[in-house]
């Protein structure tokens, strides 16, 4: 029978959960934008039906539980309150 590999704990994640606005995890075309409202999913992801595709679901699914487990952890309200964009002025580089 085949050894299976462990896997990666969320602590090890390259960015936990809610914790900053500057994170992203990205793997195959598929990009994870941290925030602490929100965390915005990007892109496509193919879950292929080999060991990549074991990877990449597995990988998705690490993430996934870490975003459930810290959002389980807190008393939440029922929607989070919209919030102005607040823009900025940038000087135009070609002017």
């Amino acid at each position: 029978m085949p050894r299976r590999k462990a896997h990666k704990p969320a602590d090890s994640l390259p960015f936990r959960p809610f914790a900053e606005d500057a994170g992203v995890q990205t793997f195959a075309g598929f990009s994870i934008e941290n925030g602490t409202r929100c965390i915005a999913l990007h892109g496509s992801l193919d879950l292929t039906r080999d060991r990549a595709g074991l990877t990449r679901a597995r990988a998705l699914k690490t993430l996934l539980d870490a975003v459930i487990a810290t959002l389980e952890a807190e008393d939440l309200p029922d929607a989070v309150p919209d919030e102005p964009e607040v823009s900025e002025p940038v000087r135009n580089p070609f002017a």
